[in-house]
């Protein structure tokens, strides 16, 4: 992951297209070595979850490129690479592993996560989640907790148990979160280790069953729609 390092933390303070396009060989190398990183880490994740399919590297990638029209920081680029792994790819809607390596002083999430789960789903699918969580929380709770190292810190959550759910279940809590998301921060030595897929598949192993009961909520609503 250093050329991938390397890369972000430069582009953060050079910002700009005259200098992308001065280094765009330096980006291809970087974005090589973390499409290769990627393979390895759908093909580890497919022996424990196997929904996740033949889904290619290249659809799991985020594009480089800021989309600037709406947004008052018109920085081209991203200062970082990410890869959301799930089923149909990153923009499937359902509920996947992320990995994240962001320029060092960029703080658009402060740090580099390993992250699980499924961010701000919409409509039917929330809904299912939700339904899940009310009729079996021992397994969402057991989920949670056997994700070690992981947290739901800094999830967006609604002020009060959404319309339609009992605002006196025992674990109301978990009715109000927006999204469903485990995150854990990893520093550069994590990222620089030549362990670092064995050890970003131990991680995420112990997201599993976290993410299977998203995806079958999800699975289930896409079904009704």
């Amino acid at each position: 992951m250093k050329a991938v390092l390397e890369f972000v933390n430069q582009l953060h303070v050079n910002n700009n297209k005259a200098w992308f396009d001065a280094h765009r060989d330096q980006y291809e190398a970087a974005l090589e070595e973390f499409r290769a990183f990627v393979g390895k880490l759908i093909e580890g994740i497919r022996a424990f979850d196997p929904m996740v399919g033949d889904v290619a590297a290249k659809d799991t990638i985020f594009r480089i490129y800021r989309d600037t029209r709406f947004s008052h920081n018109k920085d081209p680029y991203k200062p970082w690479m990410g890869a959301y792994i799930s089923p149909g790819g990153k923009s499937s809607g359902y509920a996947g592993y992320y990995f994240h390596v962001e320029a060092r002083e960029a703080n658009y999430i402060g740090g580099h996560i390993l992250a699980a789960g499924v961010y701000m789903p919409m409509g039917k699918e929330l809904e299912s989640i939700r339904t899940e969580i009310l009729d079996d929380p021992k397994a969402f709770l057991a989920a949670m907790a056997g994700a070690k190292g992981f947290s739901m810190e800094g999830n967006d959550m609604l002020k009060k148990v959404p319309a339609g759910f009992p605002p006196d279940f025992e674990h109301a809590d978990l009715l109000r979160y927006k999204d469903y998301s485990l995150w854990h921060k990893v520093d550069d030595a994590y990222m620089l280790s030549p362990r670092l897929p064995d050890n970003a598949l131990a991680e995420y192993r112990t997201t599993s069953d976290f993410v299977k009961i998203l995806n079958r909520a999800i699975d289930y609503a896409k079904k009704e729609m």
